[in-house]
This record gives structure tokens, C-alpha cells and sequence, in this order.
């Protein structure tokens, strides 16, 4: 027993020098502070991800960075935003034609509209979810990370999408198996393990596994043209305008390749695959798919111009 009692006092005390180093105190680390992380309601019913230290650090000092006025600011954004969300479900039926599975009676224009208003849908789902629990966390001095930082109309990469839809899950992602799989040196073969995951992480289902790996297939040629455009570096007037428009079409591209693989996931599944490609495959979409492209293309110039402004304010 002397043993025990000599290994435990040596235990807490190496924890008491690691932690001092650090700056924070021993009495954070308690069964009740524990107790209470685990079971404060803004972080674990679906809200935001906040590390156990932060957590117990804000509860000490609660946050300042907010003051009432922009936290009453924050709330009346989220009612605003749950008008909209109303507002969707009664007037638009996206996910109506996907339930009965009406789109297949529908031309590929359409099947594109309906697989648009479903990835809106969904993004606003999460942004009230997300909203309403770091809301409810920023009430009571706790700071949580800011799930939906920028809209779902404003990403022209993949990367940057996924960034900005659950941003606290892609920094957990990050820290938990991107970096321990080799980070940016194989990053063409940590993708595929990370969708995977997340994809199972949702629900153990084929039209999920089918949108992680089309997401995955996707992502391959951005990641090789990123690696490609960084060695470029245009000076002339000329260069710099190609190389904008380039970006522009690259971006269309792969905002059609994020809308194909959320149809498969999330519209027509596995089983309408061939469905769908034989719809598109015919002469009579090919003008669709043109007109859709192209908006793509105008939506991508409108998001640098937006970008650029939003740099030149600092």
C-alpha cells in the first residue's frame, strides 16, 4: 500500500509541474469539473466542439470578447434566420421530390435545383442547430467555436467548404487523423480515410460511403491543381487575369463535382446512379448542364469580387 501511496504522490506530482508549466492550476482537474464538461448542454446536444481546458479556463473567467450588445445582436440573427428557414419549408419542397422520389420524373435542370435547395436546406439545419447552442454557450460566458463561419454560397473549393461547414469537427479531424496520417505529405491517401470515417460517423449507410468517396475522387484533381498554381506565380497584367479566370473555371468545376456527390448522398442514392447519369448522358441536357455551369461560373467571379472587397476593408 506504502508502494501505491509513493507512485500516486510522484504521479500528482509531475501532473503539477506539467500543468504549471502551462500555466494552469491542478484544482481544474477535478471528477466535478469533469463532471460538469461532460454534461453542460451546449456542448454535448449537437452543439460545437470546445476543448476540455478551454472549457474550465472560461468557467473560471468568463469570456470577455463578447459584450451584451453583440451577444443580443448574435440571438436576433439566429431568430431572423429561423424566419428564413419557415419560410423555406413551407414555399419550397425540395426534399418532398427526394422522399417520394419524384425526381426521377424530372429533367437533369431540375434534378440540379432540387439537389442546390436540398444542400441549402441542410447548411441552414446545422446553422440553427450550431447557432442556437453557442448562443446559449456565449449567455452563460463560455466561448465556443463558430461552426458555420462563411455561407455555403460563398466556397468555390472543396476544402474551404468543408472548413467552414462543422468547423469544429474539421479541427478535431485535423488534430485526430489528418496530422497522425501524415498531414499535408499524403494527403491523396488520408482523404479517403477521413470521409470514410465521417461518412460512418453519420450513419452506416451506402448512399453515405458513395458520397465520401465521390467527395474523395473529387478532391484529388483540386489538391493536384493547388499544388500545381502555387509554383505560378503571375506578375503581368495578362498572367494575372488568366490565371483569375482559371481559378473562376476551376471553381464551377468543382462546385458541379460537390453538387454530383451530394445528389448521390443525399438526393437520388447509389441505386439512382444510372438513372441519373442516362438522364444527363441524353442530348436534351446537354444546354442544361451548359446554363448550369455557367451560373457556376458568374456565382464564382461574384465570391472573389466579394473576397476582394472584404480584404480591402481590412
Amino acid at each position: 500500500m506504502s508502494g501505491l501511496l509513493f507512485w500516486k504522490d510522484m504521479l500528482l506530482c509531475f501532473a503539477a509541474l506539467f500543468l504549471q508549466e502551462r500555466g494552469l492550476s491542478l484544482d481544474r482537474y477535478t471528477f466535478l469539473m469533469y463532471l460538469c464538461y461532460l454534461t453542460y448542454a451546449p456542448v454535448y446536444i449537437a452543439g460545437p466542439i470546445v476543448g476540455y481546458n478551454a472549457f474550465a479556463a472560461q468557467l473560471e473567467v468568463p469570456q470577455k470578447n463578447y459584450s451584451f450588445a453583440q451577444i443580443s445582436w448574435y440571438g436576433l440573427r439566429w431568430i431572423l434566420s429561423f424566419l428564413l428557414m419557415e419560410g423555406m419549408t413551407h414555399f419550397f419542397h425540395y426534399n418532398a421530390f427526394v422522399v417520394s422520389r419524384l425526381w426521377q420524373q424530372l429533367s437533369p435542370f431540375e434534378v440540379f435545383i432540387i439537389s442546390y435547395g436540398v444542400l441549402n436546406f441542410m447548411w441552414l439545419k446545422f446553422f440553427l442547430i450550431w447557432r442556437y447552442f453557442r448562443f446559449w454557450s456565449l449567455v452563460g460566458g463560455v466561448e465556443t467555436p463558430e461552426n458555420m463561419p462563411r455561407c455555403i454560397n460563398n466556397c468555390h473549393d472543396l476544402e474551404s467548404f468543408w472548413k467552414s461547414w462543422h468547423a469544429s469537427f474539421n479541427k478535431w479531424l485535423v488534430r485526430y487523423l489528418y496530422i497522425p496520417l501524415g498531414g499535408s505529405q499524403r494527403k491523396l491517401l488520408s482523404i479517403w480515410v477521413i470521409f470514410t470515417f465521417v461518412a460512418v460517423w453519420h450513419d452506416l449507410e451506402w448512399k453515405l460511403i458513395s458520397w465520401a468517396w465521390l467527395t474523395c475522387l473529387f478532391f484529388i484533381p483540386e489538391i493536384l491543381v493547388k499544388s500545381l498554381s502555387s509554383k505560378f506565380q503571375a506578375t503581368s497584367s495578362l498572367g494575372m487575369l488568366v490565371h483569375r479566370e482559371f481559378k473562376a473555371i476551376a471553381g464551377a468545376v468543382t462546385i458541379s463535382c460537390l453538387m454530383v456527390a451530394n445528389l448521390v448522398g443525399y438526393v437520388v442514392g447509389p441505386s439512382g446512379i444510372k438513372v441519373l447519369i442516362s438522364r444527363m448522358a441524353g442530348k436534351d441536357a446537354l444546354p442544361s448542364l451548359a446554363f448550369i455551369f455557367t451560373t457556376f461560373y458568374v456565382g464564382v467571379k461574384l465570391m472573389f469580387h466579394i473576397r476582394d472587397a472584404s480584404k480591402n476593408q481590412g
